[in-house]
């Protein structure tokens, strides 16, 4: 099973950008979908963006859509996720998953990071 470590994660202002990475071990990363997850205080844990093993394909959640780009790169075992017009409502801890199948899906998860902190000042 793969196991993930997220970085990238800090505090920037309104309107800027971030990059996570998300960092995979072992030799069957490139068999996964991967996806990025979100979890803001109180509420549960939402959707972002996901992409194909081989990178082919993407998906987004409406309220990142234009704004955040997933990426990978299965030679160095990442997976990426570019924020750019970040706003205040994107502050959350922010997760990586790996699922078998695309588009992942939050209940059919095999691994996820142990999340990375994302905040945004407005």
């Amino acid at each position: 099973q793969v196991q993930l470590v997220e970085s990238g994660g800090g505090l920037v202002q309104a309107g800027g950008s971030l990059r996570l990475s998300c960092a995979a071990s072992g030799r069957t990363f490139s068999r996964y979908a991967m996806g990025w997850f979100r979890q803001a205080p109180g509420k549960e844990r939402e959707f972002v963006a996901t992409i194909t093993w081989s990178g082919d394909s993407t998906y987004y959640a409406d309220s990142v859509k234009g704004r955040f780009t997933i990426s990978r790169d299965n030679a160095k075992n990442t997976v990426y996720l570019q924020m750019n017009s970040l706003k205040a409502e994107d502050t959350a801890v922010y997760y990586c998953a790996a699922d078998g199948f695309y588009p992942v899906l939050r209940e059919r998860v095999v691994s996820w990071g142990q999340g990375t902190q994302v905040t945004v000042s407005s």
